[in-house]
């Protein structure tokens, strides 16, 4: 009896979402990754209610805690778990502030960058012809340079703020994209459903929308997920360098560099734990990009 019972028990039903859970399970470092980058978003996200010191309110600064080491107890009785810097604001709030900034700036341009790309694969793609040729001559000579190159002379003419550094970030990703769109899209351009939808007469602008880009989406995700860790160690790069932005905005790059001057004093502290912040979150995307990314092609797992 409860054989048969069990028997007729009905089994969960294998849906996409499930088997991309199961083989996104099969990996531990995917996990862990994934683990880690929803602990820093949990943390940015609520830097306001967590962070023991606004680091940015003057208000709550004392210049007797400045340079002090981790573990110290400030004048006013409170506790540096990670030391503070040489204005006297405390590392652990800073981090905190500057995960959520580096955060904002790397995903927002990513999704930038993803939507011109999209535009861009998906028109030289159906286009074809001149138009293809242009779009990725452009593509072209947009990547036969290096990405700080490009980044450097469009801050060096755009000036320091949150929205030209995001300006520089989009335009050094949004060929990637391009030209990921455009070879997925080649290939489903070719397939009997694109055709059966030329026979029906559709307007081109619903075959693109509606069938051409929904199955060029997983490789360019892929794609999407491990440049948002390009792009915030590409913004971190030049806010160490003094081209990224503005002190009153530090993301974890100027935390870094605020601290580079102080390494040789032995107040290593205060470059440290924002570097050690931004290795553990490019990590973590980077984790879980490398394991969609297999999941997407099985032929590239070892």
């Amino acid at each position: 009896m409860t054989i048969d019972a069990a028997e007729a028990s009905p089994r969960p039903t294998e849906t996409p979402w499930r088997h991309f859970a199961a083989e996104f399970r099969a990996s531990p470092p995917a996990v862990f990754g994934l683990l880690l980058l929803a602990a820093v978003v949990v943390v940015a996200l609520a830097a306001p209610l967590i962070a023991p010191q606004n680091p940015y309110n003057l208000a709550q600064l004392d210049v007797l805690d400045a340079g002090m080491p981790p573990g110290s107890k400030g004048a006013g009785g409170m506790t540096f778990w990670l030391g503070t810097d040489g204005q006297g604001r405390d590392m652990l709030s800073a981090i905190f502030y500057g995960l959520r900034i580096s955060l904002v700036v790397g995903v927002t341009a990513t999704l930038i960058a993803l939507a011109i790309g999209l535009v861009a694969g998906l028109t030289a793609a159906y286009a074809g012809g001149r138009v293809d040729t242009v779009l990725m001559r452009l593509v072209d000579i947009q990547l036969s340079f290096p990405a700080i190159l490009i980044a450097l002379i469009l801050i060096a003419m755009l000036g320091q703020g949150t929205g030209k550094v995001i300006a520089a970030l989009v335009t050094v990703q949004w060929a990637y994209y391009a030209r990921t769109v455009r070879g997925a899209a080649l290939v489903e351009k070719r397939r009997e459903y694109i055709e059966a939808a030329r026979g029906l007469a559709l307007s081109p602008s619903r075959i693109v929308v509606h069938h051409l880009l929904p199955n060029c989406l997983p490789p360019v995700l892929v794609v999407a997920t491990v440049q948002v860790a390009a792009a915030i160690a590409l913004e971190a790069t030049l806010s160490f360098l003094g081209l990224g932005l503005p002190v009153t905005e530090p993301s974890l790059g100027l935390l870094i560099a605020n601290g580079y001057q102080y390494l040789l004093s032995g107040r290593y502290w205060i470059s440290f734990f924002p570097g050690v912040a931004l290795v553990v979150t490019i990590v973590g995307i980077n984790l879980v990009g490398d394991q969609l990314r297999d999941i997407q092609n099985p032929r590239l797992r070892t």
